[in-house]
């Protein structure tokens, strides 16, 4: 799985397209920040059922990049686990942002309506808060610990 692609232009819209232009990119990295997703079963297991060779791609291509990091995971050395670099994590308004138009523009979205008006009551304080979360291996939506449960 080479992705030894040659750069079609140096427009940084361009740029940012071809490291996570495709929704499935976008979805992994959506299931890390939000969910608190991690492994490969736990992405393949996603309501929109990406396909297991599309999935190995997409981690191999976000790792390429530097957006992802892969490590053997704490709990069974055989499995690999995925986090966000800092690079990673600086895509985290862009996610913020795309969740806020849709929410905006989708009158199904299943944003929550709580989480949305957080978000545009104080979206510096929020974001900050979302980089943290991820960082300290937390999700904003999933578990225990989530932001989501810290804040309301």
């Amino acid at each position: 799985m080479k992705h030894k692609r040659q750069r079609r232009s140096d427009c940084p819209i361009n740029y940012a397209l071809e490291a996570i232009g495709d929704p499935w990119s976008l979805l992994i990295i959506r299931d890390i920040v939000y969910f608190g997703k991690k492994t490969y079963g736990e992405f393949l297991a996603s309501d929109e059922k990406i396909a297991t060779n599309i999935l190995a791609d997409r981690l191999a291509l976000l790792e390429q990049k530097g957006i992802l990091e892969k490590r053997p995971s704490d709990f069974d050395k055989r499995k690999e686990t995925f986090s966000l670099t800092e690079k990673g994590l600086d895509l985290i308004p862009i996610l913020a942002e795309m969740a806020n138009w849709s929410a905006a523009h989708d009158p199904q979205t299943g944003a929550p309506p709580a989480w949305i008006a957080l978000m545009n009551s104080d979206k510096e304080r929020m974001l900050r808060l979302m980089r943290q979360t991820v960082q300290d291996g937390r999700a904003i939506f999933a578990g225990p610990h989530s932001l989501i449960s810290e804040l309301l």
